[in-house]
């Protein structure tokens, strides 16, 4: 498999698609932050980690792969559920990055300064996503 970019899809996407995306992301980061205002800003970081966005692209991407089969004549749905598995299998490989990015920085921002901590954290999140990544993708391969 090859990693790229599609843009063409963007035309596809619809303006409530987005909407729904920007609203989730944004109650999350609301609620966070009232957790955050009353038990401390370690608590409420945690809820910051919660991916605000995938629940909105599962469902997103479920449905664009049922109606393009459909288009095509094809009643099987099983497709879009796949679709939503492996890109659920993603977003759990580039959570496991942003975790080590987020204990890199809540232990060294302490004790360091804050660029070289963010260059120390951005390289582990790219190291720990990169190496995830290469291990499934040998494994799938197989």
């Amino acid at each position: 498999m090859r990693v790229s970019a599609n843009f063409s899809v963007l035309k596809k996407t619809k303006w409530y698609e987005c909407a729904v995306r920007f609203l989730l992301g944004g109650s999350v980061t609301v609620i966070a932050g009232l957790l955050a205002k009353y038990y401390g800003p370690v608590f409420g970081g945690l809820f910051l980690a919660f991916p605000a966005i995938f629940p909105a692209s599962a469902t997103l991407v479920d449905k664009h792969e049922r109606e393009k089969k459909q288009r095509a004549g094809i009643k099987q749905t099983t497709r879009g559920r796949q679709v939503a598995g492996v890109d659920a299998a993603g977003a759990a490989l580039g959570s496991l990055g942003l975790a080590t990015f987020a204990y890199i920085i809540w232990k060294l921002l302490p004790v360091w300064n804050v660029t070289g901590v963010f260059i120390v954290a951005v390289g582990a999140w790219l190291c720990v996503s990169v190496t995830l990544w290469w291990i499934c993708k040998k494994h799938w391969r197989h």
